[in-house]
């Protein structure tokens, strides 16, 4: 269930600033509190189609020592979709909710 949420994750990190795809990897291991580390080519293959679809952009940064890095950041309709995406969870949550938190009056079996 979680990978379709992969757009909203990656474009939650970009939202606080561009990153380059091992960092955004990171970051979703580190405050997923390790319950999530998403593939290499799950991460790449979410980026491509964020960026075919105008959601965000590309850059190479100015690193002086090995390989250039891709950098990528959020564009204004990457912004409303993330906003979409958004209100689409709590939807997603609050129905959810209203089957996995019920109380002492359930029947068995």
């Amino acid at each position: 269930m979680i990978r379709g949420y992969n757009d909203t994750i990656v474009l939650s990190l970009l939202v606080q600033g561009d990153s380059y795809g091992y960092e955004i990897s990171r970051a979703i291991d580190r405050l997923s509190g390790g319950n999530y580390q998403i593939k290499e080519t799950t991460l790449y293959s979410t980026v491509n189609r964020l960026e075919k679809n105008g959601y965000i952009a590309s850059y190479y940064g100015n690193e002086t020592f090995g390989k250039r890095r891709t950098y990528y950041r959020i564009t204004g309709e990457g912004l409303r979709y993330y906003r979409g995406k958004c209100e689409e969870w709590e939807l997603t949550k609050r129905v959810v909710d209203c089957f996995t938190r019920q109380t002492g009056n359930e029947r068995d079996g």
